[in-house]
C-alpha cells in the first residue's frame, strides 16, 4: 500500500486555451493536513475539484492510495475514489435529520451503520442531536454534522473547500481546532483550500502557496513565514515594509544605514522587506528604555503620520526623514503618539529579507 494517500502529478487544467492550473504537483500522506493557500482565482478550488473527480485535468495524473484515479487513459468517478468532501455551505439534506445525514450512503448492516453514526456524533460532540433537523442547528453544529457525514465512510482523503468561512470569528477557531483533532485521530489525509493565511498557519502541517495556477512555494508554516521565496509571498502572510535601494560594493543604503546584499552587481535595484513587528521604536533616543543592540543597526528618524489601536497592539505609521518613505511599526499595547511627533526607529536586521526588484 502506498504511504501517499493523494498524489497530483503535473496537473494542468485549461479553459479556452488559458491554464487555470499550470503544471501543479502535490503529495499528501496519511494524517497530514495540507492547505492550498492563495488569492481568489489562483486555481485552488479547480485543483480541489480535479482531486475530487468532479473536474478533469487537461494533462497530468491523479493517484489515490497509490492507484491511478485519473490520467490520459481514464477517469474514476468521484463515488469510487474513497474521498470525503466538505464545503463552506455544508450541503446538508434538509429533509433528513442529523442521523440520516451522517448515515447517508453508508454501507453495511443497520447495526453497524447505527454504531458508526453514534461514534461520529460523539466525536463531534453532538450526542443527543440525532433526531434534530439542519434548520434546528446553529452554523457550528451544522458544520460538525457535515464533518461527521464526510468521515462516515472512512475516506482515505478529505477535501475541504473554505469549510469554515461561513462561521463567525469567535466560533471559527473552536470549530477548526475540533475538526483538525478529529481528522488527525482518523489518520485522514487532508487537502484544504483557503485564502486566509492565519487559517493556513493555524491548521496546516504544510502550506502550498499558489499564484497564477502554480505552487510558488511549499513547506511548513514556520518556513513559509520566515523564509518567503519572494516579496509577494512575504506580503501574503502579513503587512510588510519595503525599503528600496541600489547596490554599491555589495551594500545597499537604507534609512538605517548600509545593508549587506552580497553577490549583486553594482547598480542592481533591490527591495529589503521587514514586517512591522520587527521595526522597533528606539525609546532610548526618545527618552525611555534601553538603547538598541548592534543587530538593530543605525537608528533612523521619522515623524508620526497615523496611529491606530488594534486591540492588543497599536499600528503607527512614520514618514521617514531619510527619503520620505512610509514605514509601519507594530507596538504592543496602547501607543498613540500625536501626529508629527518625531521619533527614532531601529530595524531588526536578522528578520529582514531582500530580493532583486
Amino acid at each position: 500500500m502506498s504511504a501517499n494517500k493523494l498524489e497530483l502529478q503535473d496537473i494542468t487544467r485549461s479553459y479556452d486555451g488559458v491554464n487555470v492550473v499550470d503544471g501543479l504537483s502535490l503529495t499528501l500522506a496519511a494524517g497530514e493536513v495540507t492547505c492550498l493557500l492563495g488569492p481568489s482565482g489562483c486555481g485552488k478550488s479547480t485543483t480541489l475539484r480535479i482531486a475530487a473527480g468532479v473536474d478533469w485535468q487537461t494533462t497530468g495524473s491523479v493517484l489515490i492510495d497509490g492507484r491511478v484515479a485519473s490520467d490520459d487513459a481514464g477517469h474514476m468517478p468521484p463515488e469510487e475514489r474513497n474521498i470525503g468532501l466538505m464545503f463552506q455551505d455544508f450541503a446538508l439534506f434538509p429533509h433528513l435529520n442529523v442521523e440520516g445525514n451522517v448515515g447517508f450512503g453508508l454501507k453495511g448492516s443497520r447495526t453497524d451503520k447505527k454504531a458508526r453514526v453514534a461514534d461520529l456524533l460523539h466525536k463531534v460532540d453532538l450526542d443527543g442531536y440525532g433526531h434534530k433537523y439542519p434548520h434546528q442547528l446553529s452554523g457550528g453544529e451544522q458544520q460538525r454534522v457535515a464533518l461527521a457525514r464526510a468521515l462516515a465512510p472512512k475516506p482515505q482523503v478529505m477535501l475541504m473547500d473554505e469549510p469554515f468561512s461561513g462561521l463567525d470569528d469567535r466560533l471559527r477557531d473552536d470549530v477548526r481546532d475540533a475538526t483538525m483533532e478529529i481528522l488527525k485521530a482518523e489518520n485522514t489525509a487532508v487537502l484544504m483550500v483557503t485564502h486566509e493565511p492565519e487559517e493556513a498557519m493555524r491548521m496546516a502541517d504544510r502550506i502550498a502557496l499558489m499564484r497564477n495556477g502554480k505552487i510558488v512555494q511549499a513547506g511548513a508554516p514556520y518556513n513559509m513565514y520566515n523564509a518567503p521565496v519572494d516579496k509577494q509571498a512575504a506580503g501574503f502572510f502579513s503587512d510588510i515594509n519595503v525599503i528600496e535601494g541600489a547596490v554599491t560594493n555589495a551594500l545597499t543604503e537604507t534609512p538605517f544605514g548600509q545593508f549587506l546584499t552580497p553577490g549583486m552587481v553594482d547598480g542592481t535595484q533591490v527591495e529589503i522587506i521587514i514586517r512591522p513587528q520587527h521595526l522597533k521604536l528606539d525609546f532610548d533616543r526618545n527618552g525611555q528604555g534601553p538603547s538598541p543592540t548592534v543587530a538593530d543597526g543605525v537608528p533612523a528618524c521619522g515623524k508620526v503620520k497615523r496611529a491606530r489601536y488594534l486591540g492588543h497592539q497599536s499600528l503607527v505609521e512614520f514618514v521617514m526623514d531619510y527619503d520620505g518613505s512610509i514605514l509601519k511599526v507594530l507596538v504592543t499595547g496602547v501607543f498613540l503618539p500625536k501626529i508629527e511627533t518625531t521619533m527614532w526607529l531601529s530595524m531588526r536586521r536578522d528578520r529582514c529579507f531582500w530580493f532583486v526588484k
